[in-house]
């Protein structure tokens, strides 16, 4: 009876607990996105001025006009003192004005991030204001990339890293563990994108072999293909920016899993299990296992928005793979609010609950976590 009262309990900690964390989840992105908005207001070169240097043909120096205007302290990011957008001298004022109400700027600042949250709470993300789609439409568009770099590289990180920190804890001190601390060093080291390039340099047709594609996700005519060569065809065009994004990855964490088993392995329960006679196999899966991992998952949320969302960006740059980090990038670019700000929201949110998804991993490996006396 105790036992079930006591299961009974602890699923309405854990139900509190996460009733609190979705509160939070709530003022946590209402203020990520408040301060985010601010900042863009000061970023010179906003939306006007990219649609008026679109039409003067003067787009080509925006960079220079940029740096121009931030040196005379342009208020607002691309108005001059007088009002007037740089660069649209001869142009109709009404045309200006119709611009302007065009991308919402006719609007005081609070009204529009107002405005902004209210549709972003009915989940109405707008239309970009440089392409012909809808935020949503874009990011599904983009997503498949995304998704099959994020999803492929993040479980090749997990499933090499863990093992290999494992038997470098239990290997502490051996020639295995020197090597492999070596390599992973020089893994470290290396950037990602570096790395890329020289596999684009090594197997893709810059120097020495061309055995992989150079950009795309799939083939041209991946359509006309049966089921089979479609899914090599898949893997052919992933493997080099998968591995590239592996390599870069799975280094720190094989070394967290490592020193988090060490500091388990000198624990008094340890010494004791081996004392009764375990298995060696035993007492590192069947005790030590669930301590050290705690850890190790913490870090899993971080680990998948980055690696979904943000570490790929320079990856499909280099391998012409259009996903949502190079959607990201050339928003912010060409000041495409929609796309940004939506993106922006889309992210934060999943990663506000990836990270309670984390917390309730906790107690499936170790469900002696109390969240009564964890919850904030």
């Amino acid at each position: 009876m105790r036992s079930v009262r006591g299961a009974i309990q602890g699923k309405v900690e854990m139900g509190v607990y996460v009733a609190k964390r979705l509160l939070l989840v709530v003022p946590t992105l209402f203020f990520i996105m408040l301060l985010n908005f601010v900042v863009i207001q000061f970023a010179p070169g906003g939306p006007v001025e990219q649609a008026i240097a679109n039409i003067t043909g003067t787009g080509v120096d925006a960079a220079e006009r940029v740096t121009r205007d931030t040196s005379e302290n342009v208020v607002q990011g691309s108005e001059t003192a007088t009002g007037q957008y740089r660069g649209a001298q001869g142009l109709d004022p009404e045309f200006i004005t119709r611009l302007e109400r065009r991308f919402g700027f006719d609007k005081p600042v609070h009204v529009r991030f107002l405005d902004m949250i209210g549709n972003y709470l009915r989940f109405d993300f707008g239309e970009s204001f440089f392409r012909d789609a809808t935020v949503v439409d874009l990011v599904l568009d983009k997503m498949p990339v995304s998704i099959s770099l994020g999803l492929w590289s993040t479980l090749l990180v997990y499933l090499i890293s863990i093992p290999l920190g494992i038997r470098k804890a239990v290997l502490d001190g051996s020639r295995f563990d020197v090597a492999t601390s070596v390599l992973l060093t020089i893994g470290v080291a290396i950037p990602g994108f570096l790395f890329a390039v020289l596999l684009l340099v090594v197997f893709a047709g810059g120097v020495y072999f061309d055995w992989f594609p150079l950009r795309g996700l799939v083939s041209d005519n991946w359509d006309e293909l049966g089921w089979a060569a479609r899914i090599a065809d898949y893997f052919w065009h992933l493997a080099l920016p998968i591995t590239a994004m592996t390599v870069s990855g799975f280094a720190a964490l094989a070394m967290l899993t490592k020193n988090s088993f060490l500091d388990q392995i000198s624990q008094q329960y340890v010494l004791t299990a081996r004392a009764k006679g375990l298995s060696e196999r035993r007492v590192m899966y069947g005790h030590v296992f669930r301590n050290a991992m705690l850890i190790v998952i913490a870090g899993f949320p971080a680990a998948v928005v980055n690696i979904l969302f943000t570490g790929a960006m320079l990856i499909e740059i280099i391998f012409s793979l259009d996903g949502l980090g190079l959607l990201g990038f050339e928003a912010a670019l060409q000041r495409d609010y929609p796309v940004m700000f939506g993106t922006l929201w889309f992210f934060t949110l999943l990663g506000l609950l990836l990270g309670i998804i984390s917390d309730l991993m906790y107690t499936w490996i170790d469900p002696r976590i109390d969240f009564d006396s964890t919850a904030p």
